[in-house]
């Protein structure tokens, strides 16, 4: 049974999407509205837009848009039901339990309080004969009592079913263990416990939410690190370890380790911003999520072959999140866990702050593809050199790391500038082609992004698009439509909004975009919110309506060729005529 409308719209009444929005993103207002670097997509220039007046928000970047309800569903990944229920409890509403959706939501809850209940077995059993080894193992690494129990860390025994019967006994049956993640079948049907002999590592959100698991085994079984696989309630490329607690750190920076450990030893020194990622190399998501916390990303990856290779693909990922970046480069210590014990916390507070900008590391790793010694290896130097410093944004920027490079290779900076002009160059003259490109088909510009979604009649589209807003901005003018139905418009996209606003608006109800989040998919959310974020005004509304129709009618007509373009006008009006008296007839 679907929730109750006036509920959802006390809702989207109660929420403000300016105060929701900036739960997540720094929004800085200009004019009427309210900007920032889009949460869904890595970007350094804002392109997000929030319109207060509409309660609406449009990404110019990535196209994403809707109301409220749709923000929670893209920024936490959740159905409908469950966005509805997030906002309820911010807004201090209780969800009709009758409009509650039984699949789920409740799905998620009990994977919730399943993956709770396992976090708490795994502590108690770190504790117990079956944890020793786990328990030996922490204490080899130097974590003290509070740590242990500030990251709720556990063991999993070395049995087949320790957990199955755990859970089993508290009313779980098998299937829900599956859905968890926390057992696995075999081909013959069997189940048995996902972790066995392992050291636990609770994986939580920013909510407190027990979402997953990572476990280290103790013997040389592989792999030596186990991850929860991706469930209804985890997504290893959109949660990061520790965050719940990094989050809540001052001074807006988050150092990136590549482990469990490394970032519960930071933790457990003083250093609470410390995270890692979950078993996969920092995706674009990791990076957009971080930046909603953090303004400084410092990775402190291990000093090998694959650290200095992980590092080098997350700085662009971070740098297009919005983030500034430095790298941490450690010597005599594979990585901070190694370090602090060597040299102690004060040597890592040091080298934190002497942490490499990113510009400078790249250029140091470049330079080791090199033997500088050789003229022809030293001009491939500062030809490389040269394009990385022609893409940065200004030109102090590639003033300073082309002297940089310049004083590596031993050449003059003049010699070097002249080099990055000429790259950087190339990069205007290719973007410039590009937009003429784009320019050369303003049509295009104007069709949805999704192909599925393509207007037939861009005139008939646009007029119809205008209608669309004007019974946002203003339900009232529902009742000057002149009879017009969606099945009159050219997209279907538009016509069924248009006929879903116009029966709420006689219903009473609100026609704001954000009423139509259980109805539309995100992709036609996402256009319809591009429709609403245009420019219109609602002085002279009955005038413009009616000039919008007429051009609906007229592309009609005209597509069906019972007209030629001079009879448009007396044709429109002979149409309108007889629509209307059909309508009075039915009433």
């Amino acid at each position: 049974m679907p929730l109750p409308e006036r509920f959802l719209d006390e809702l989207i009444a109660r929420t403000d999407i300016v105060d929701l929005v900036s739960e997540s993103v720094r929004l800085t207002k200009k004019g009427n509205s309210w900007w920032g670097c889009c949460p869904f997509h890595s970007e350094k220039t804002p392109s997000f837009h929030v319109v207060p007046d509409r309660q609406i928000y449009k990404c110019f970047g990535c196209g994403k848009g809707g109301g409220a309800i749709n923000y929670v569903m893209e920024l936490e990944n959740l159905p409908f039901q469950d966005a509805v229920a997030v906002l309820a409890r911010r807004a201090g509403m209780e969800v009709p339990s009758f409009g509650a959706s039984p699949g789920a939501r409740e799905r998620r809850e009990k994977i919730l309080e399943m993956n709770r209940q396992a976090a708490r077995a795994f502590h108690r059993w770190l504790y117990g004969s079956e944890g020793a080894e786990g328990l030996a193992y922490l204490r080899r690494r130097g974590l003290s009592q509070t740590t242990l129990t500030s990251f709720g860390l556990g063991f999993a025994p070395s049995q087949w079913d320790a957990l199955i019967r755990e859970l089993t006994g508290q009313g779980y049956d098998k299937r829900d263990l599956l859905d968890a993640g926390l057992a696995v079948n075999n081909k013959d049907g069997r189940i048995y416990d996902r972790f066995r002999n392992r050291v636990m590592f609770p994986i939580i959100d920013v909510r407190g939410n027990v979402i997953g698991f990572g476990g280290r085994v103790m013997d040389d079984s592989t792999p030596k690190y186990l991850n929860s696989p991706d469930t209804p309630v985890y997504n290893k490329s959109r949660n990061v370890f520790a965050l719940n607690t990094a989050k809540n750190s001052k001074g807006g920076q988050v150092i990136l380790t590549e482990g469990y450990m490394d970032t519960i030893s930071l933790h457990q020194a003083g250093f609470t911003s410390a995270v890692a990622s979950l078993g996969t190399a920092l995706t674009e998501e990791h990076g957009q999520l971080l930046a909603r916390y953090f303004k400084e990303a410092v990775i402190a990856y291990d000093g090998d072959g694959a650290g200095v290779a992980a590092a080098q693909r997350a700085i662009p990922l971070l740098e297009k999140a919005g983030l500034k970046v430095k790298v941490l480069r450690m010597q005599g210590a594979k990585d901070p866990d190694e370090f602090i014990k060597a040299y102690g916390r004060e040597a890592f507070a040091r080298l934190l702050e002497q942490s490499e900008n990113q510009v400078d590391y790249r250029l140091a790793q470049i330079q080791k593809k090199y033997s500088l010694a050789d003229d022809g290896q030293r001009i491939a130097f500062l030809q490389e050199a040269a394009q990385l410093v022609s893409s940065l944004p200004s030109a102090v920027e590639r003033e300073i790391y082309g002297g940089h490079a310049a004083q590596t290779a031993g050449v003059t900076p003049e010699a070097m500038r002249l080099e990055v002009d000429r790259a950087l160059k190339a990069r205007v003259r290719k973007a410039k082609r590009q937009q003429q490109r784009r320019d050369l088909a303003p049509a295009s510009q104007l069709q949805p992004r999704a192909r599925e979604l393509r207007y037939e009649n861009i005139r008939s589209a646009l007029a119809e698009e205008g209608l669309l807003r004007l019974l946002m901005l203003d339900p009232g003018l529902a009742g000057r439509m002149e009879g017009i139905t969606g099945e009159e418009f050219s997209s279907p996209l538009l016509g069924r909004a248009f006929d879903r606003l116009s029966r709420r608006a006689r219903e009473g109800l609100s026609t704001q975009l954000a009423a139509l989040a259980e109805e539309f998919s995100a992709e036609e959310m996402d256009h319809l919110a591009q429709v609403a974020q245009q420019p219109q005004t609602v002085a002279n509304g009955g005038r413009a309506i009616h000039d919008y129709i007429s051009v609906i009618r007229g592309e009609a007509l005209l597509r069906s060729g019972e007209i030629q373009g001079d009879d448009l006008l007396l044709a429109v009006q002979k149409k309108y005529q007889q629509k209307k008296a059909y309508m009075e007839e039915k009433k």
